[in-house]
């Protein structure tokens, strides 16, 4: 297969990083599944990730369930149809794994190809939990329409008030074995521009660029003074991933 630009890293930058994808498809499946990636521009599942089968019995006693605890409660606020729609299905589908940091994006397009079949054979409800979001079939397929090149269809934007000013950030990027944006102490009238920003440099990376620590960055009507600092781990509840922290300058 041509390699599609839509796909490439052309900044990339080898790290010690390693891409994790995870995917929930709840739904009801033939029990020999049958799957048209080719339909979808797939591959196949690329080496290291895995595709896991549940009963809705089994998965009621897993501890890893995405319809239980703090996203559980997200998820059911964000959306309750879609919720009980995927509480209702007899079977889950995980697609999980990780690979060393990839050269292209392929193995992203290969593993929603997959996701899109799923849908096609009886998948309802997909649950993306580094996004923190959940699909029903329609709006899955929306999102992904472009067959899922768009990297802002793969990450959220956050923002909170805080003391201080308001805090801008990522989640999302260790789909592509990269840090996630955090922008501090924003101003309530640059939060917008801060949110440009922090997704400008999230696809920066996702196309392969990669932060060096103390980095200094220049943004049109920001102030001088934006400074890249790594910080964080992979635990960190806030980003389940490092991040890239700058702090907003003084005029």
């Amino acid at each position: 297969m041509n390699q599609d630009a839509r796909w490439a890293r052309p900044y990339f930058w080898r790290s010690d990083a390693r891409a994790m994808l995870l995917y929930f498809v709840f739904g009801e499946f033939e029990k020999e599944l049958k799957l048209d990636i080719g339909r979808h521009s797939s591959t196949g599942l690329p080496a290291g990730v895995m595709m896991h089968r549940f009963d809705k019995n089994l998965l009621a006693h897993w501890e890893g369930h995405p319809l239980r605890g703090a996203l559980g409660d997200l998820l059911r606020g964000d959306d309750p149809e879609t919720f009980k729609a995927a509480r209702a299905a007899p079977e889950c589908i995980m697609l999980r794994g990780e690979l060393a940091d990839p050269e292209s994006l392929d193995y992203l397009r290969d593993t929603l190809g997959v996701v899109g079949a799923l849908l096609d054979a009886g998948g309802r409800v997909v649950i993306d939990p580094q996004i923190l979001a959940l699909f029903p079939v329609d709006a899955w397929r929306e999102r992904y329409a472009d067959g899922g090149a768009s990297i802002r269809a793969h990450l959220l934007i956050l923002a909170h008030d805080e003391d201080d000013g308001a805090w801008v950030r990522t989640r999302g990027m260790r789909k592509f074995a990269r840090p996630d944006i955090s922008i501090r102490q924003v101003p309530q009238a640059e939060v917008e521009r801060a949110g440009a920003i922090a997704m400008r440099l999230a696809e920066l990376q996702a196309q392969g660029m990669r932060f060096v620590d103390g980095t200094a960055l220049e943004a049109e009507g920001v102030p001088p003074g934006l400074i890249a600092h790594l910080r964080g781990s992979l635990e960190d509840p806030q980003f389940n991933n490092i991040h890239v922290e700058f702090i907003w300058p003084d005029a």
